[in-house]
C-alpha cells in the first residue's frame, strides 16, 4: 500500500504583507506552481511565491482540519508560527535545487 503525505504551507510574496494557506501532497509541485505563476487567485494576484512554513501530515483529513485552524487564526499568530520554524523569513524553498515541473519532480527527503 502506497504512504501518502500531505503538506499545511503558508507562503508569502517578497514583501511578506500577505500569508497564503494550503495544503498539497506534494510541496516542490506546488512550489513550482506558484512560483511559475500556474495557480490563478489569490497567490498569483499577490505574488505568492516564496514559502515561509510547512508541516507534514499521513493524514488528508488530519492535513485538512489543520489548514482550516490556521486560516481561522489571526494574522500575528501565524506570523509567530511561522518564526518559531523560520525566524530569518527566507523562502525555504528557494535552496531547493531547481523547482521543475510535476513530470521531473524529485522527492523532498534524500
Amino acid at each position: 500500500m502506497r504512504e501518502h503525505q500531505y503538506y499545511v504551507y503558508m507562503v508569502s510574496n517578497r514583501w511578506r504583507n500577505v500569508v497564503y494557506i494550503g495544503v498539497t501532497n506534494s510541496l516542490e509541485t506546488r512550489m513550482w506552481q506558484h512560483k511559475a505563476g500556474k495557480i490563478s487567485g489569490f497567490t498569483k494576484k499577490y505574488n505568492c511565491d516564496q514559502l515561509m512554513y510547512f508541516e507534514l501530515y499521513d493524514n488528508i483529513v488530519q492535513a485538512i482540519a489543520r489548514e482550516k485552524q490556521l486560516k481561522g487564526w489571526r494574522r500575528a499568530k501565524k506570523d509567530a508560527l511561522i518564526i518559531r520554524m523560520n525566524p530569518e523569513l527566507h523562502d525555504l524553498s528557494a535552496e531547493w535545487e531547481a523547482l521543475a515541473p510535476v513530470d521531473s519532480v524529485m522527492p523532498l527527503s534524500s
